[in-house]
């Protein structure tokens, strides 16, 4: 196996940006990708055309981004014009296969992620790929290993699919007991959230230091739907904890909710029963008179009722924010208590299967790991 630069099997096209003056909406002249979310997969959405494009692609070439959204990989299916946050490659199809060095190519920009983890990182660099090093066995062995990555990634990609059906199914049977949590079809009773709940408040608005180990501490980045991330929590200070603590006391049952960031509006029950500090996340201690907190946290993250509360937390500035004024403030349905523990039940026995799915995903993305590691270090196909 040679290793050679990626600069030897392809040409790499940087993305420039036309002038400003050059963009339409019309559909006139060549589509523009600016950066990754101008696509999903193979499902091109550009929504600006230029007459008077800098940076072409040709259909075939590899597009990924590299501002914004690192990766993203996808076949250009005609001619774009691409814009800084995008380069292609143009790879020499008689040296090297391209589902191969897509492969390669990703892991070398994860690794250039992961050095830049805990700073910001700006874009990925011509030099980046201009000296990138692939390992590059015969052409025949590269399809081969390309063969065996993709049926690995299919399973991979199999269980992720099976876990979005089993979120898919939680929200139906939520919509199926109580409908819609904004229009109240079913006309339960409402409450103010200071009514529902035991106590509304929120984590401290100091930025204590952060260690290695200690107390963990929680902010808006570990809280994602339904999940809170404890694992890769930070850590403080006993001392810091405890004053932290009298203020806001999570407790398993409750739920968390994010106040401010970009996962602004997120609701996770609390399932842990050790104590833990929080910083941009508010403590809901529910009322068991009223809400379990298993129903509070699908009521919260409900399509509907986020987009609603987060159209509240946009009122009256740049940064959304919602205050635990306008929480405290916020409507809540409260069906018969019985009827929430009956859906609390029901979404256990999903939560029990979607687990499975996630054991099988984690062995998948290890066996994927394990083959894309043999197969850079010549070892998968003899």
């Amino acid at each position: 196996m040679r290793i050679v630069k990626l600069s030897s099997i392809c040409d790499i096209i940087m993305g420039q940006s036309p002038k400003g003056d050059s963009y339409n909406n019309k559909n006139e002249g060549y589509p523009l990708l600016n950066g990754a979310a101008d696509y999903k997969g193979q499902n091109f959405k550009p929504k600006k055309f230029t007459n008077k494009p800098t940076k072409l692609t040709k259909k075939g070439d590899v597009i990924f981004g590299i501002r914004a959204t690192i990766g993203n990989f996808a076949f250009a299916d005609k001619q774009y014009c691409i814009g800084r946050g995008i380069a292609a490659l143009r790879i020499y199809e008689d040296r090297a296969d391209k589902y191969y060095i897509i492969r390669i190519v990703k892991n070398e920009l994860s690794k250039i992620i992961h050095r830049a983890a805990g700073s910001t990182i700006k874009g990925v660099k011509k030099e980046d790929l201009t000296e990138m090093l692939i390992n590059l066995p015969k052409l025949e062995t590269q399809k081969k290993i390309a063969a065996i990555l993709d049926e690995a990634e299919k399973v991979r990609q199999l269980n992720k699919e099976l876990i979005a059906k089993y979120d898919d199914l939680t929200q139906s049977l939520f919509l199926e007991m109580f409908g819609d949590p904004v229009t109240n079809p079913k006309v339960w009773k409402r409450y103010r959230m200071d009514k529902a709940c035991l106590k509304v408040t929120d984590g401290t608005h100091d930025t204590p230091k952060r260690l290695k180990k200690g107390v963990k501490f929680i902010t808006g980045k570990h809280i994602r739907p339904f999940v809170v991330d404890y694992d890769n929590s930070d850590y403080v200070t006993k001392e810091v904890h405890q004053e932290i603590y009298k203020r806001c006391n999570p407790e398993k049952g409750d739920v968390l909710y994010t106040n401010i960031g970009v996962n602004l509006g997120t609701a996770a029950l609390n399932t842990v029963d050790y104590e833990f500090s929080m910083k941009n996340v508010a403590l809901l201690k529910v009322n068991n008179e009223f809400l379990i907190g298993r129903f509070l946290e699908h009521f919260l993250n409900s399509p509907n009722m986020k987009e609603k509360i987060l159209w509240i937390a946009s009122i009256g500035g740049a940064q959304k924010f919602l205050s635990l004024t306008q929480i405290r403030r916020l409507i809540v349905l409260a069906p018969p208590i019985q009827l929430q523990n009956q859906f609390a039940e029901r979404v256990q026995i999903i939560e029990n299967q979607k687990q499975q799915a996630q054991e099988s995903l984690q062995k998948s993305e290890d066996l994927f790991n394990s083959l894309l590691q043999k197969a850079f270090k010549g070892e998968l196909v003899k």
